[in-house]
């Protein structure tokens, strides 16, 4: 009768990910330390980027040494997903999206493109204040989502 051991499955699965030359990327070397502070984010047009290039301004840093530009457009989109016996809309979906292009600023060549999304929800709560407070702070919510999923997406080019 064979037993399921858990410490010898992950020690084999860890000597095995060595073997094959696996560095975390955000450790030290790893291909996120190359990003740091080399990435310029073009500047904010509206709430949404600001909020949007904060969050990815935080996670790569301040342009020091400036190597890479990275161009971005945003797209949000509402729709109901919650809606009372009366016909009422009592919770909302933010479903938003980040287009990217990464560039080499010394060749001007493109190194990375492509899409990120997410979505967050929000009750429809009664008042103008509070149904205004709860889309900002769901606005608030997918520029986190975005970032997180665009500078992961850049973490992995080994730039």
């Amino acid at each position: 009768m064979s037993s399921f051991d858990r410490r010898t499955f992950m020690i084999l699965g860890a000597a095995a990910l060595a073997g094959c030359g696996f560095a975390p990327v955000y450790g030290p070397g790893g291909s996120a330390e190359n990003l740091r502070g080399s990435v310029a984010v073009v500047g904010p047009a509206d709430r949404d980027d600001f909020l949007f290039g904060a969050e990815l301004e935080q996670r790569l840093g301040q342009p020091v040494a400036q190597r890479y530009t990275l161009n971005y457009g945003l797209s949000y989109t509402t729709e109901d997903v919650g809606i009372s016996t009366a016909a009422a809309v009592t919770r909302y979906n933010l479903i938003g999206t980040a287009d990217y292009v990464l560039t080499d600023d010394a060749s001007g060549a493109v190194l990375a493109s492509g899409q990120v999304d997410g979505f967050v929800g929000y009750s429809a709560t009664t008042g103008s204040e509070p149904f205004a407070a709860a889309q900002e702070d769901a606005r608030r919510r997918m520029g986190v989502i975005l970032a997180d999923k665009l500078v992961t997406r850049l973490s992995l080019l080994n730039l």
